[in-house]
């Protein structure tokens, strides 16, 4: 799959690597097979694709705290870039010779062959494109979740990681690399809490909106409008999509589960083995438009019956309440007047039990066994069976997982090695990214118009114009046809 801006692009990537090839050792121009070979004491030349959100993160545990090489920042809105520089700046970091783009498609035409590793915090719609490209190139990639904006290019990524086996990916889903989610699998692989036969998860997010699209407005000073919008479709500049509110548009974000379902849902995904849902349906939305996800919404996933474990129930909460009361366990909290979307089991849970046993409730999962009850956060901390002892030791369980030390140091040594094998590879978060943005389908579907997917022919069987989501052309020089 071609990812680069064009054909021509690519010709002449080409035509300089060939050119080039024989003074790559001397250069420290890492191709592939010196990438494989590189010593474990080696710096990274790493470029940062996206300078808002996730991006600071990124440069802070990676550039500042472990010493890697800054070779290039790429961001289309030149006020995000210069705030970004000063930040590093004020961090001590010498931006001497480090290089800024304001498309990626220019960087890496131009300096893909010496990059090291790319990391990518845009808004999701450039997800893919930027992964794809840059292993298409045999580059190392991290990249902020969800994975991708459509199920295809899921699939896509994850085929193309495949073929890249000495190339490290890694998806940001921190909680993967955590102990809590680690300790909930061993808890449910042990049978600590009998067969789950539905989970309760929810976020305090509400990224979503209602009403027409704002009028038109003139494109900020220093911004290339043109490599914000990228592949999806072009649209005039308007308020209420840069820097952050692009997550609750259809063209670029994925909503609130986009934003936080890798995060919430990934115990859910991993721990109880769910592969493809054979359906999923939208039980509670409020606000939302042809444009624009929901403010809030409760979703189902129908997970059928795999291996040793019984069919299981996936509930999703997020955002404000509606008033829609048709739950198995009652009223909704916009009836026990609180505008918070949460399980009514949570309230129930929580009048029984301590505070100590939630915290503060603004994401998690409740897993409901037919032995018991595990809570875990919203990236998998707080892990603990409710039992009615909040004192209560931890069960003896066998450790099967390994524990990584983070998602950063994890990333950053399987690049120096060489190795493909990391915590959340691609091969992972492209399974668990199609899986969360399902719930998206059935959004757009909405409200009780159950949608049955069949996922080894990634098809929506039942409401046919719901596929277009699934698979979107992008726009004309963005690759991916």
């Amino acid at each position: 799959m071609k990812t680069m801006n064009s054909r021509s692009t690519r010709r002449a990537f080409l035509k300089r690597a060939a050119l080039t090839g024989c003074a790559l050792a001397a250069t420290r121009i890492w191709p592939v097979s010196i990438l494989q070979a590189r010593e474990a004491s080696d710096v990274l030349k790493c470029v940062q694709v996206g300078c808002g959100g996730r991006a600071q993160t990124h440069l802070d545990e990676v550039i500042v705290k472990r010493g890697q090489k800054l070779f290039a920042l790429v961001e289309p809105d030149e006020k995000q870039l210069l705030q970004t520089k000063k930040w590093l700046e004020s961090k001590g970091q010498n931006l001497d010779g480090v290089q800024t783009f304001n498309d990626y498609r220019t960087m890496f035409d131009k300096i893909g062959s010496q990059v090291d590793a790319v990391f990518v915090a845009t808004p999701n719609h450039h997800h893919a494109t930027v992964a794809l490209t840059a292993l298409d190139l045999g580059r190392n990639v991290y990249c902020e979740k969800p994975l991708t904006h459509s199920i295809a290019e899921a699939r896509l990524v994850r085929e193309k990681a495949r073929s890249q086996s000495k190339v490290a990916t890694q998806m940001g889903n921190q909680g993967h690399c955590m102990e809590g989610y680690r300790l909930l699998c061993e808890y449910i692989w042990s049978g600590a809490i009998g067969n789950v036969i539905e989970t309760h998860s929810w976020t305090d997010r509400a990224n979503g909106g209602e009403g027409p699209r704002p009028p038109s407005k003139p494109i900020p000073p220093g911004m290339n409008w043109d490599a914000w919008i990228g592949p999806a479709p072009y649209r005039d500049f308007h308020v209420d999509l840069h820097p952050h509110e692009w997550h609750g548009w259809y063209d670029f974000g994925n909503g609130s589960i986009g934003n936080m379902g890798c995060h919430i849902l990934d115990g859910v995904f991993w721990a109880l083995k769910c592969g493809h849902p054979t359906s999923i349906e939208t039980e509670q939305i409020r606000g939302g438009s042809d444009e624009r996800y929901p403010l809030g919404s409760r979703i189902r996933w129908d997970v059928p019956a795999r291996a040793e474990m019984p069919a299981l129930k996936v509930y999703w909460y997020e955002g404000l309440s509606a008033t829609t009361t048709d739950h198995p366990y009652g009223q909704t909290h916009a009836a026990r007047g609180d505008a918070r979307n949460l399980p009514p089991i949570l309230a129930d849970l929580q009048q029984k039990y301590p505070d100590e046993y939630f915290g503060k409730p603004d994401g998690g999962t409740l897993y409901i066994g037919d032995k018991g009850v595990i809570f875990t956060g919203t990236y998998g901390e707080r892990v603990h069976i409710i039992n009615g002892d909040p004192n209560a030791g931890r069960p003896n369980v066998p450790q099967i997982l390994s524990r990584p030390a983070d998602i950063f140091t994890d990333f950053v040594t399987a690049c120096r090695a060489g190795k493909s094998d990391t915590a959340s590879p691609f091969e992972y978060g492209a399974q668990l990214t199609e899986f969360s943005i399902l719930g998206n389908l059935a959004q757009k579907a909405g409200l009780h118009n159950k949608v049955e997917w069949d996922g080894p022919n990634m098809t929506v069987t039942n409401i046919p114009e719901l596929n277009q989501w699934v698979k979107r052309e992008n726009r004309k020089g963005w690759g991916m046809a």
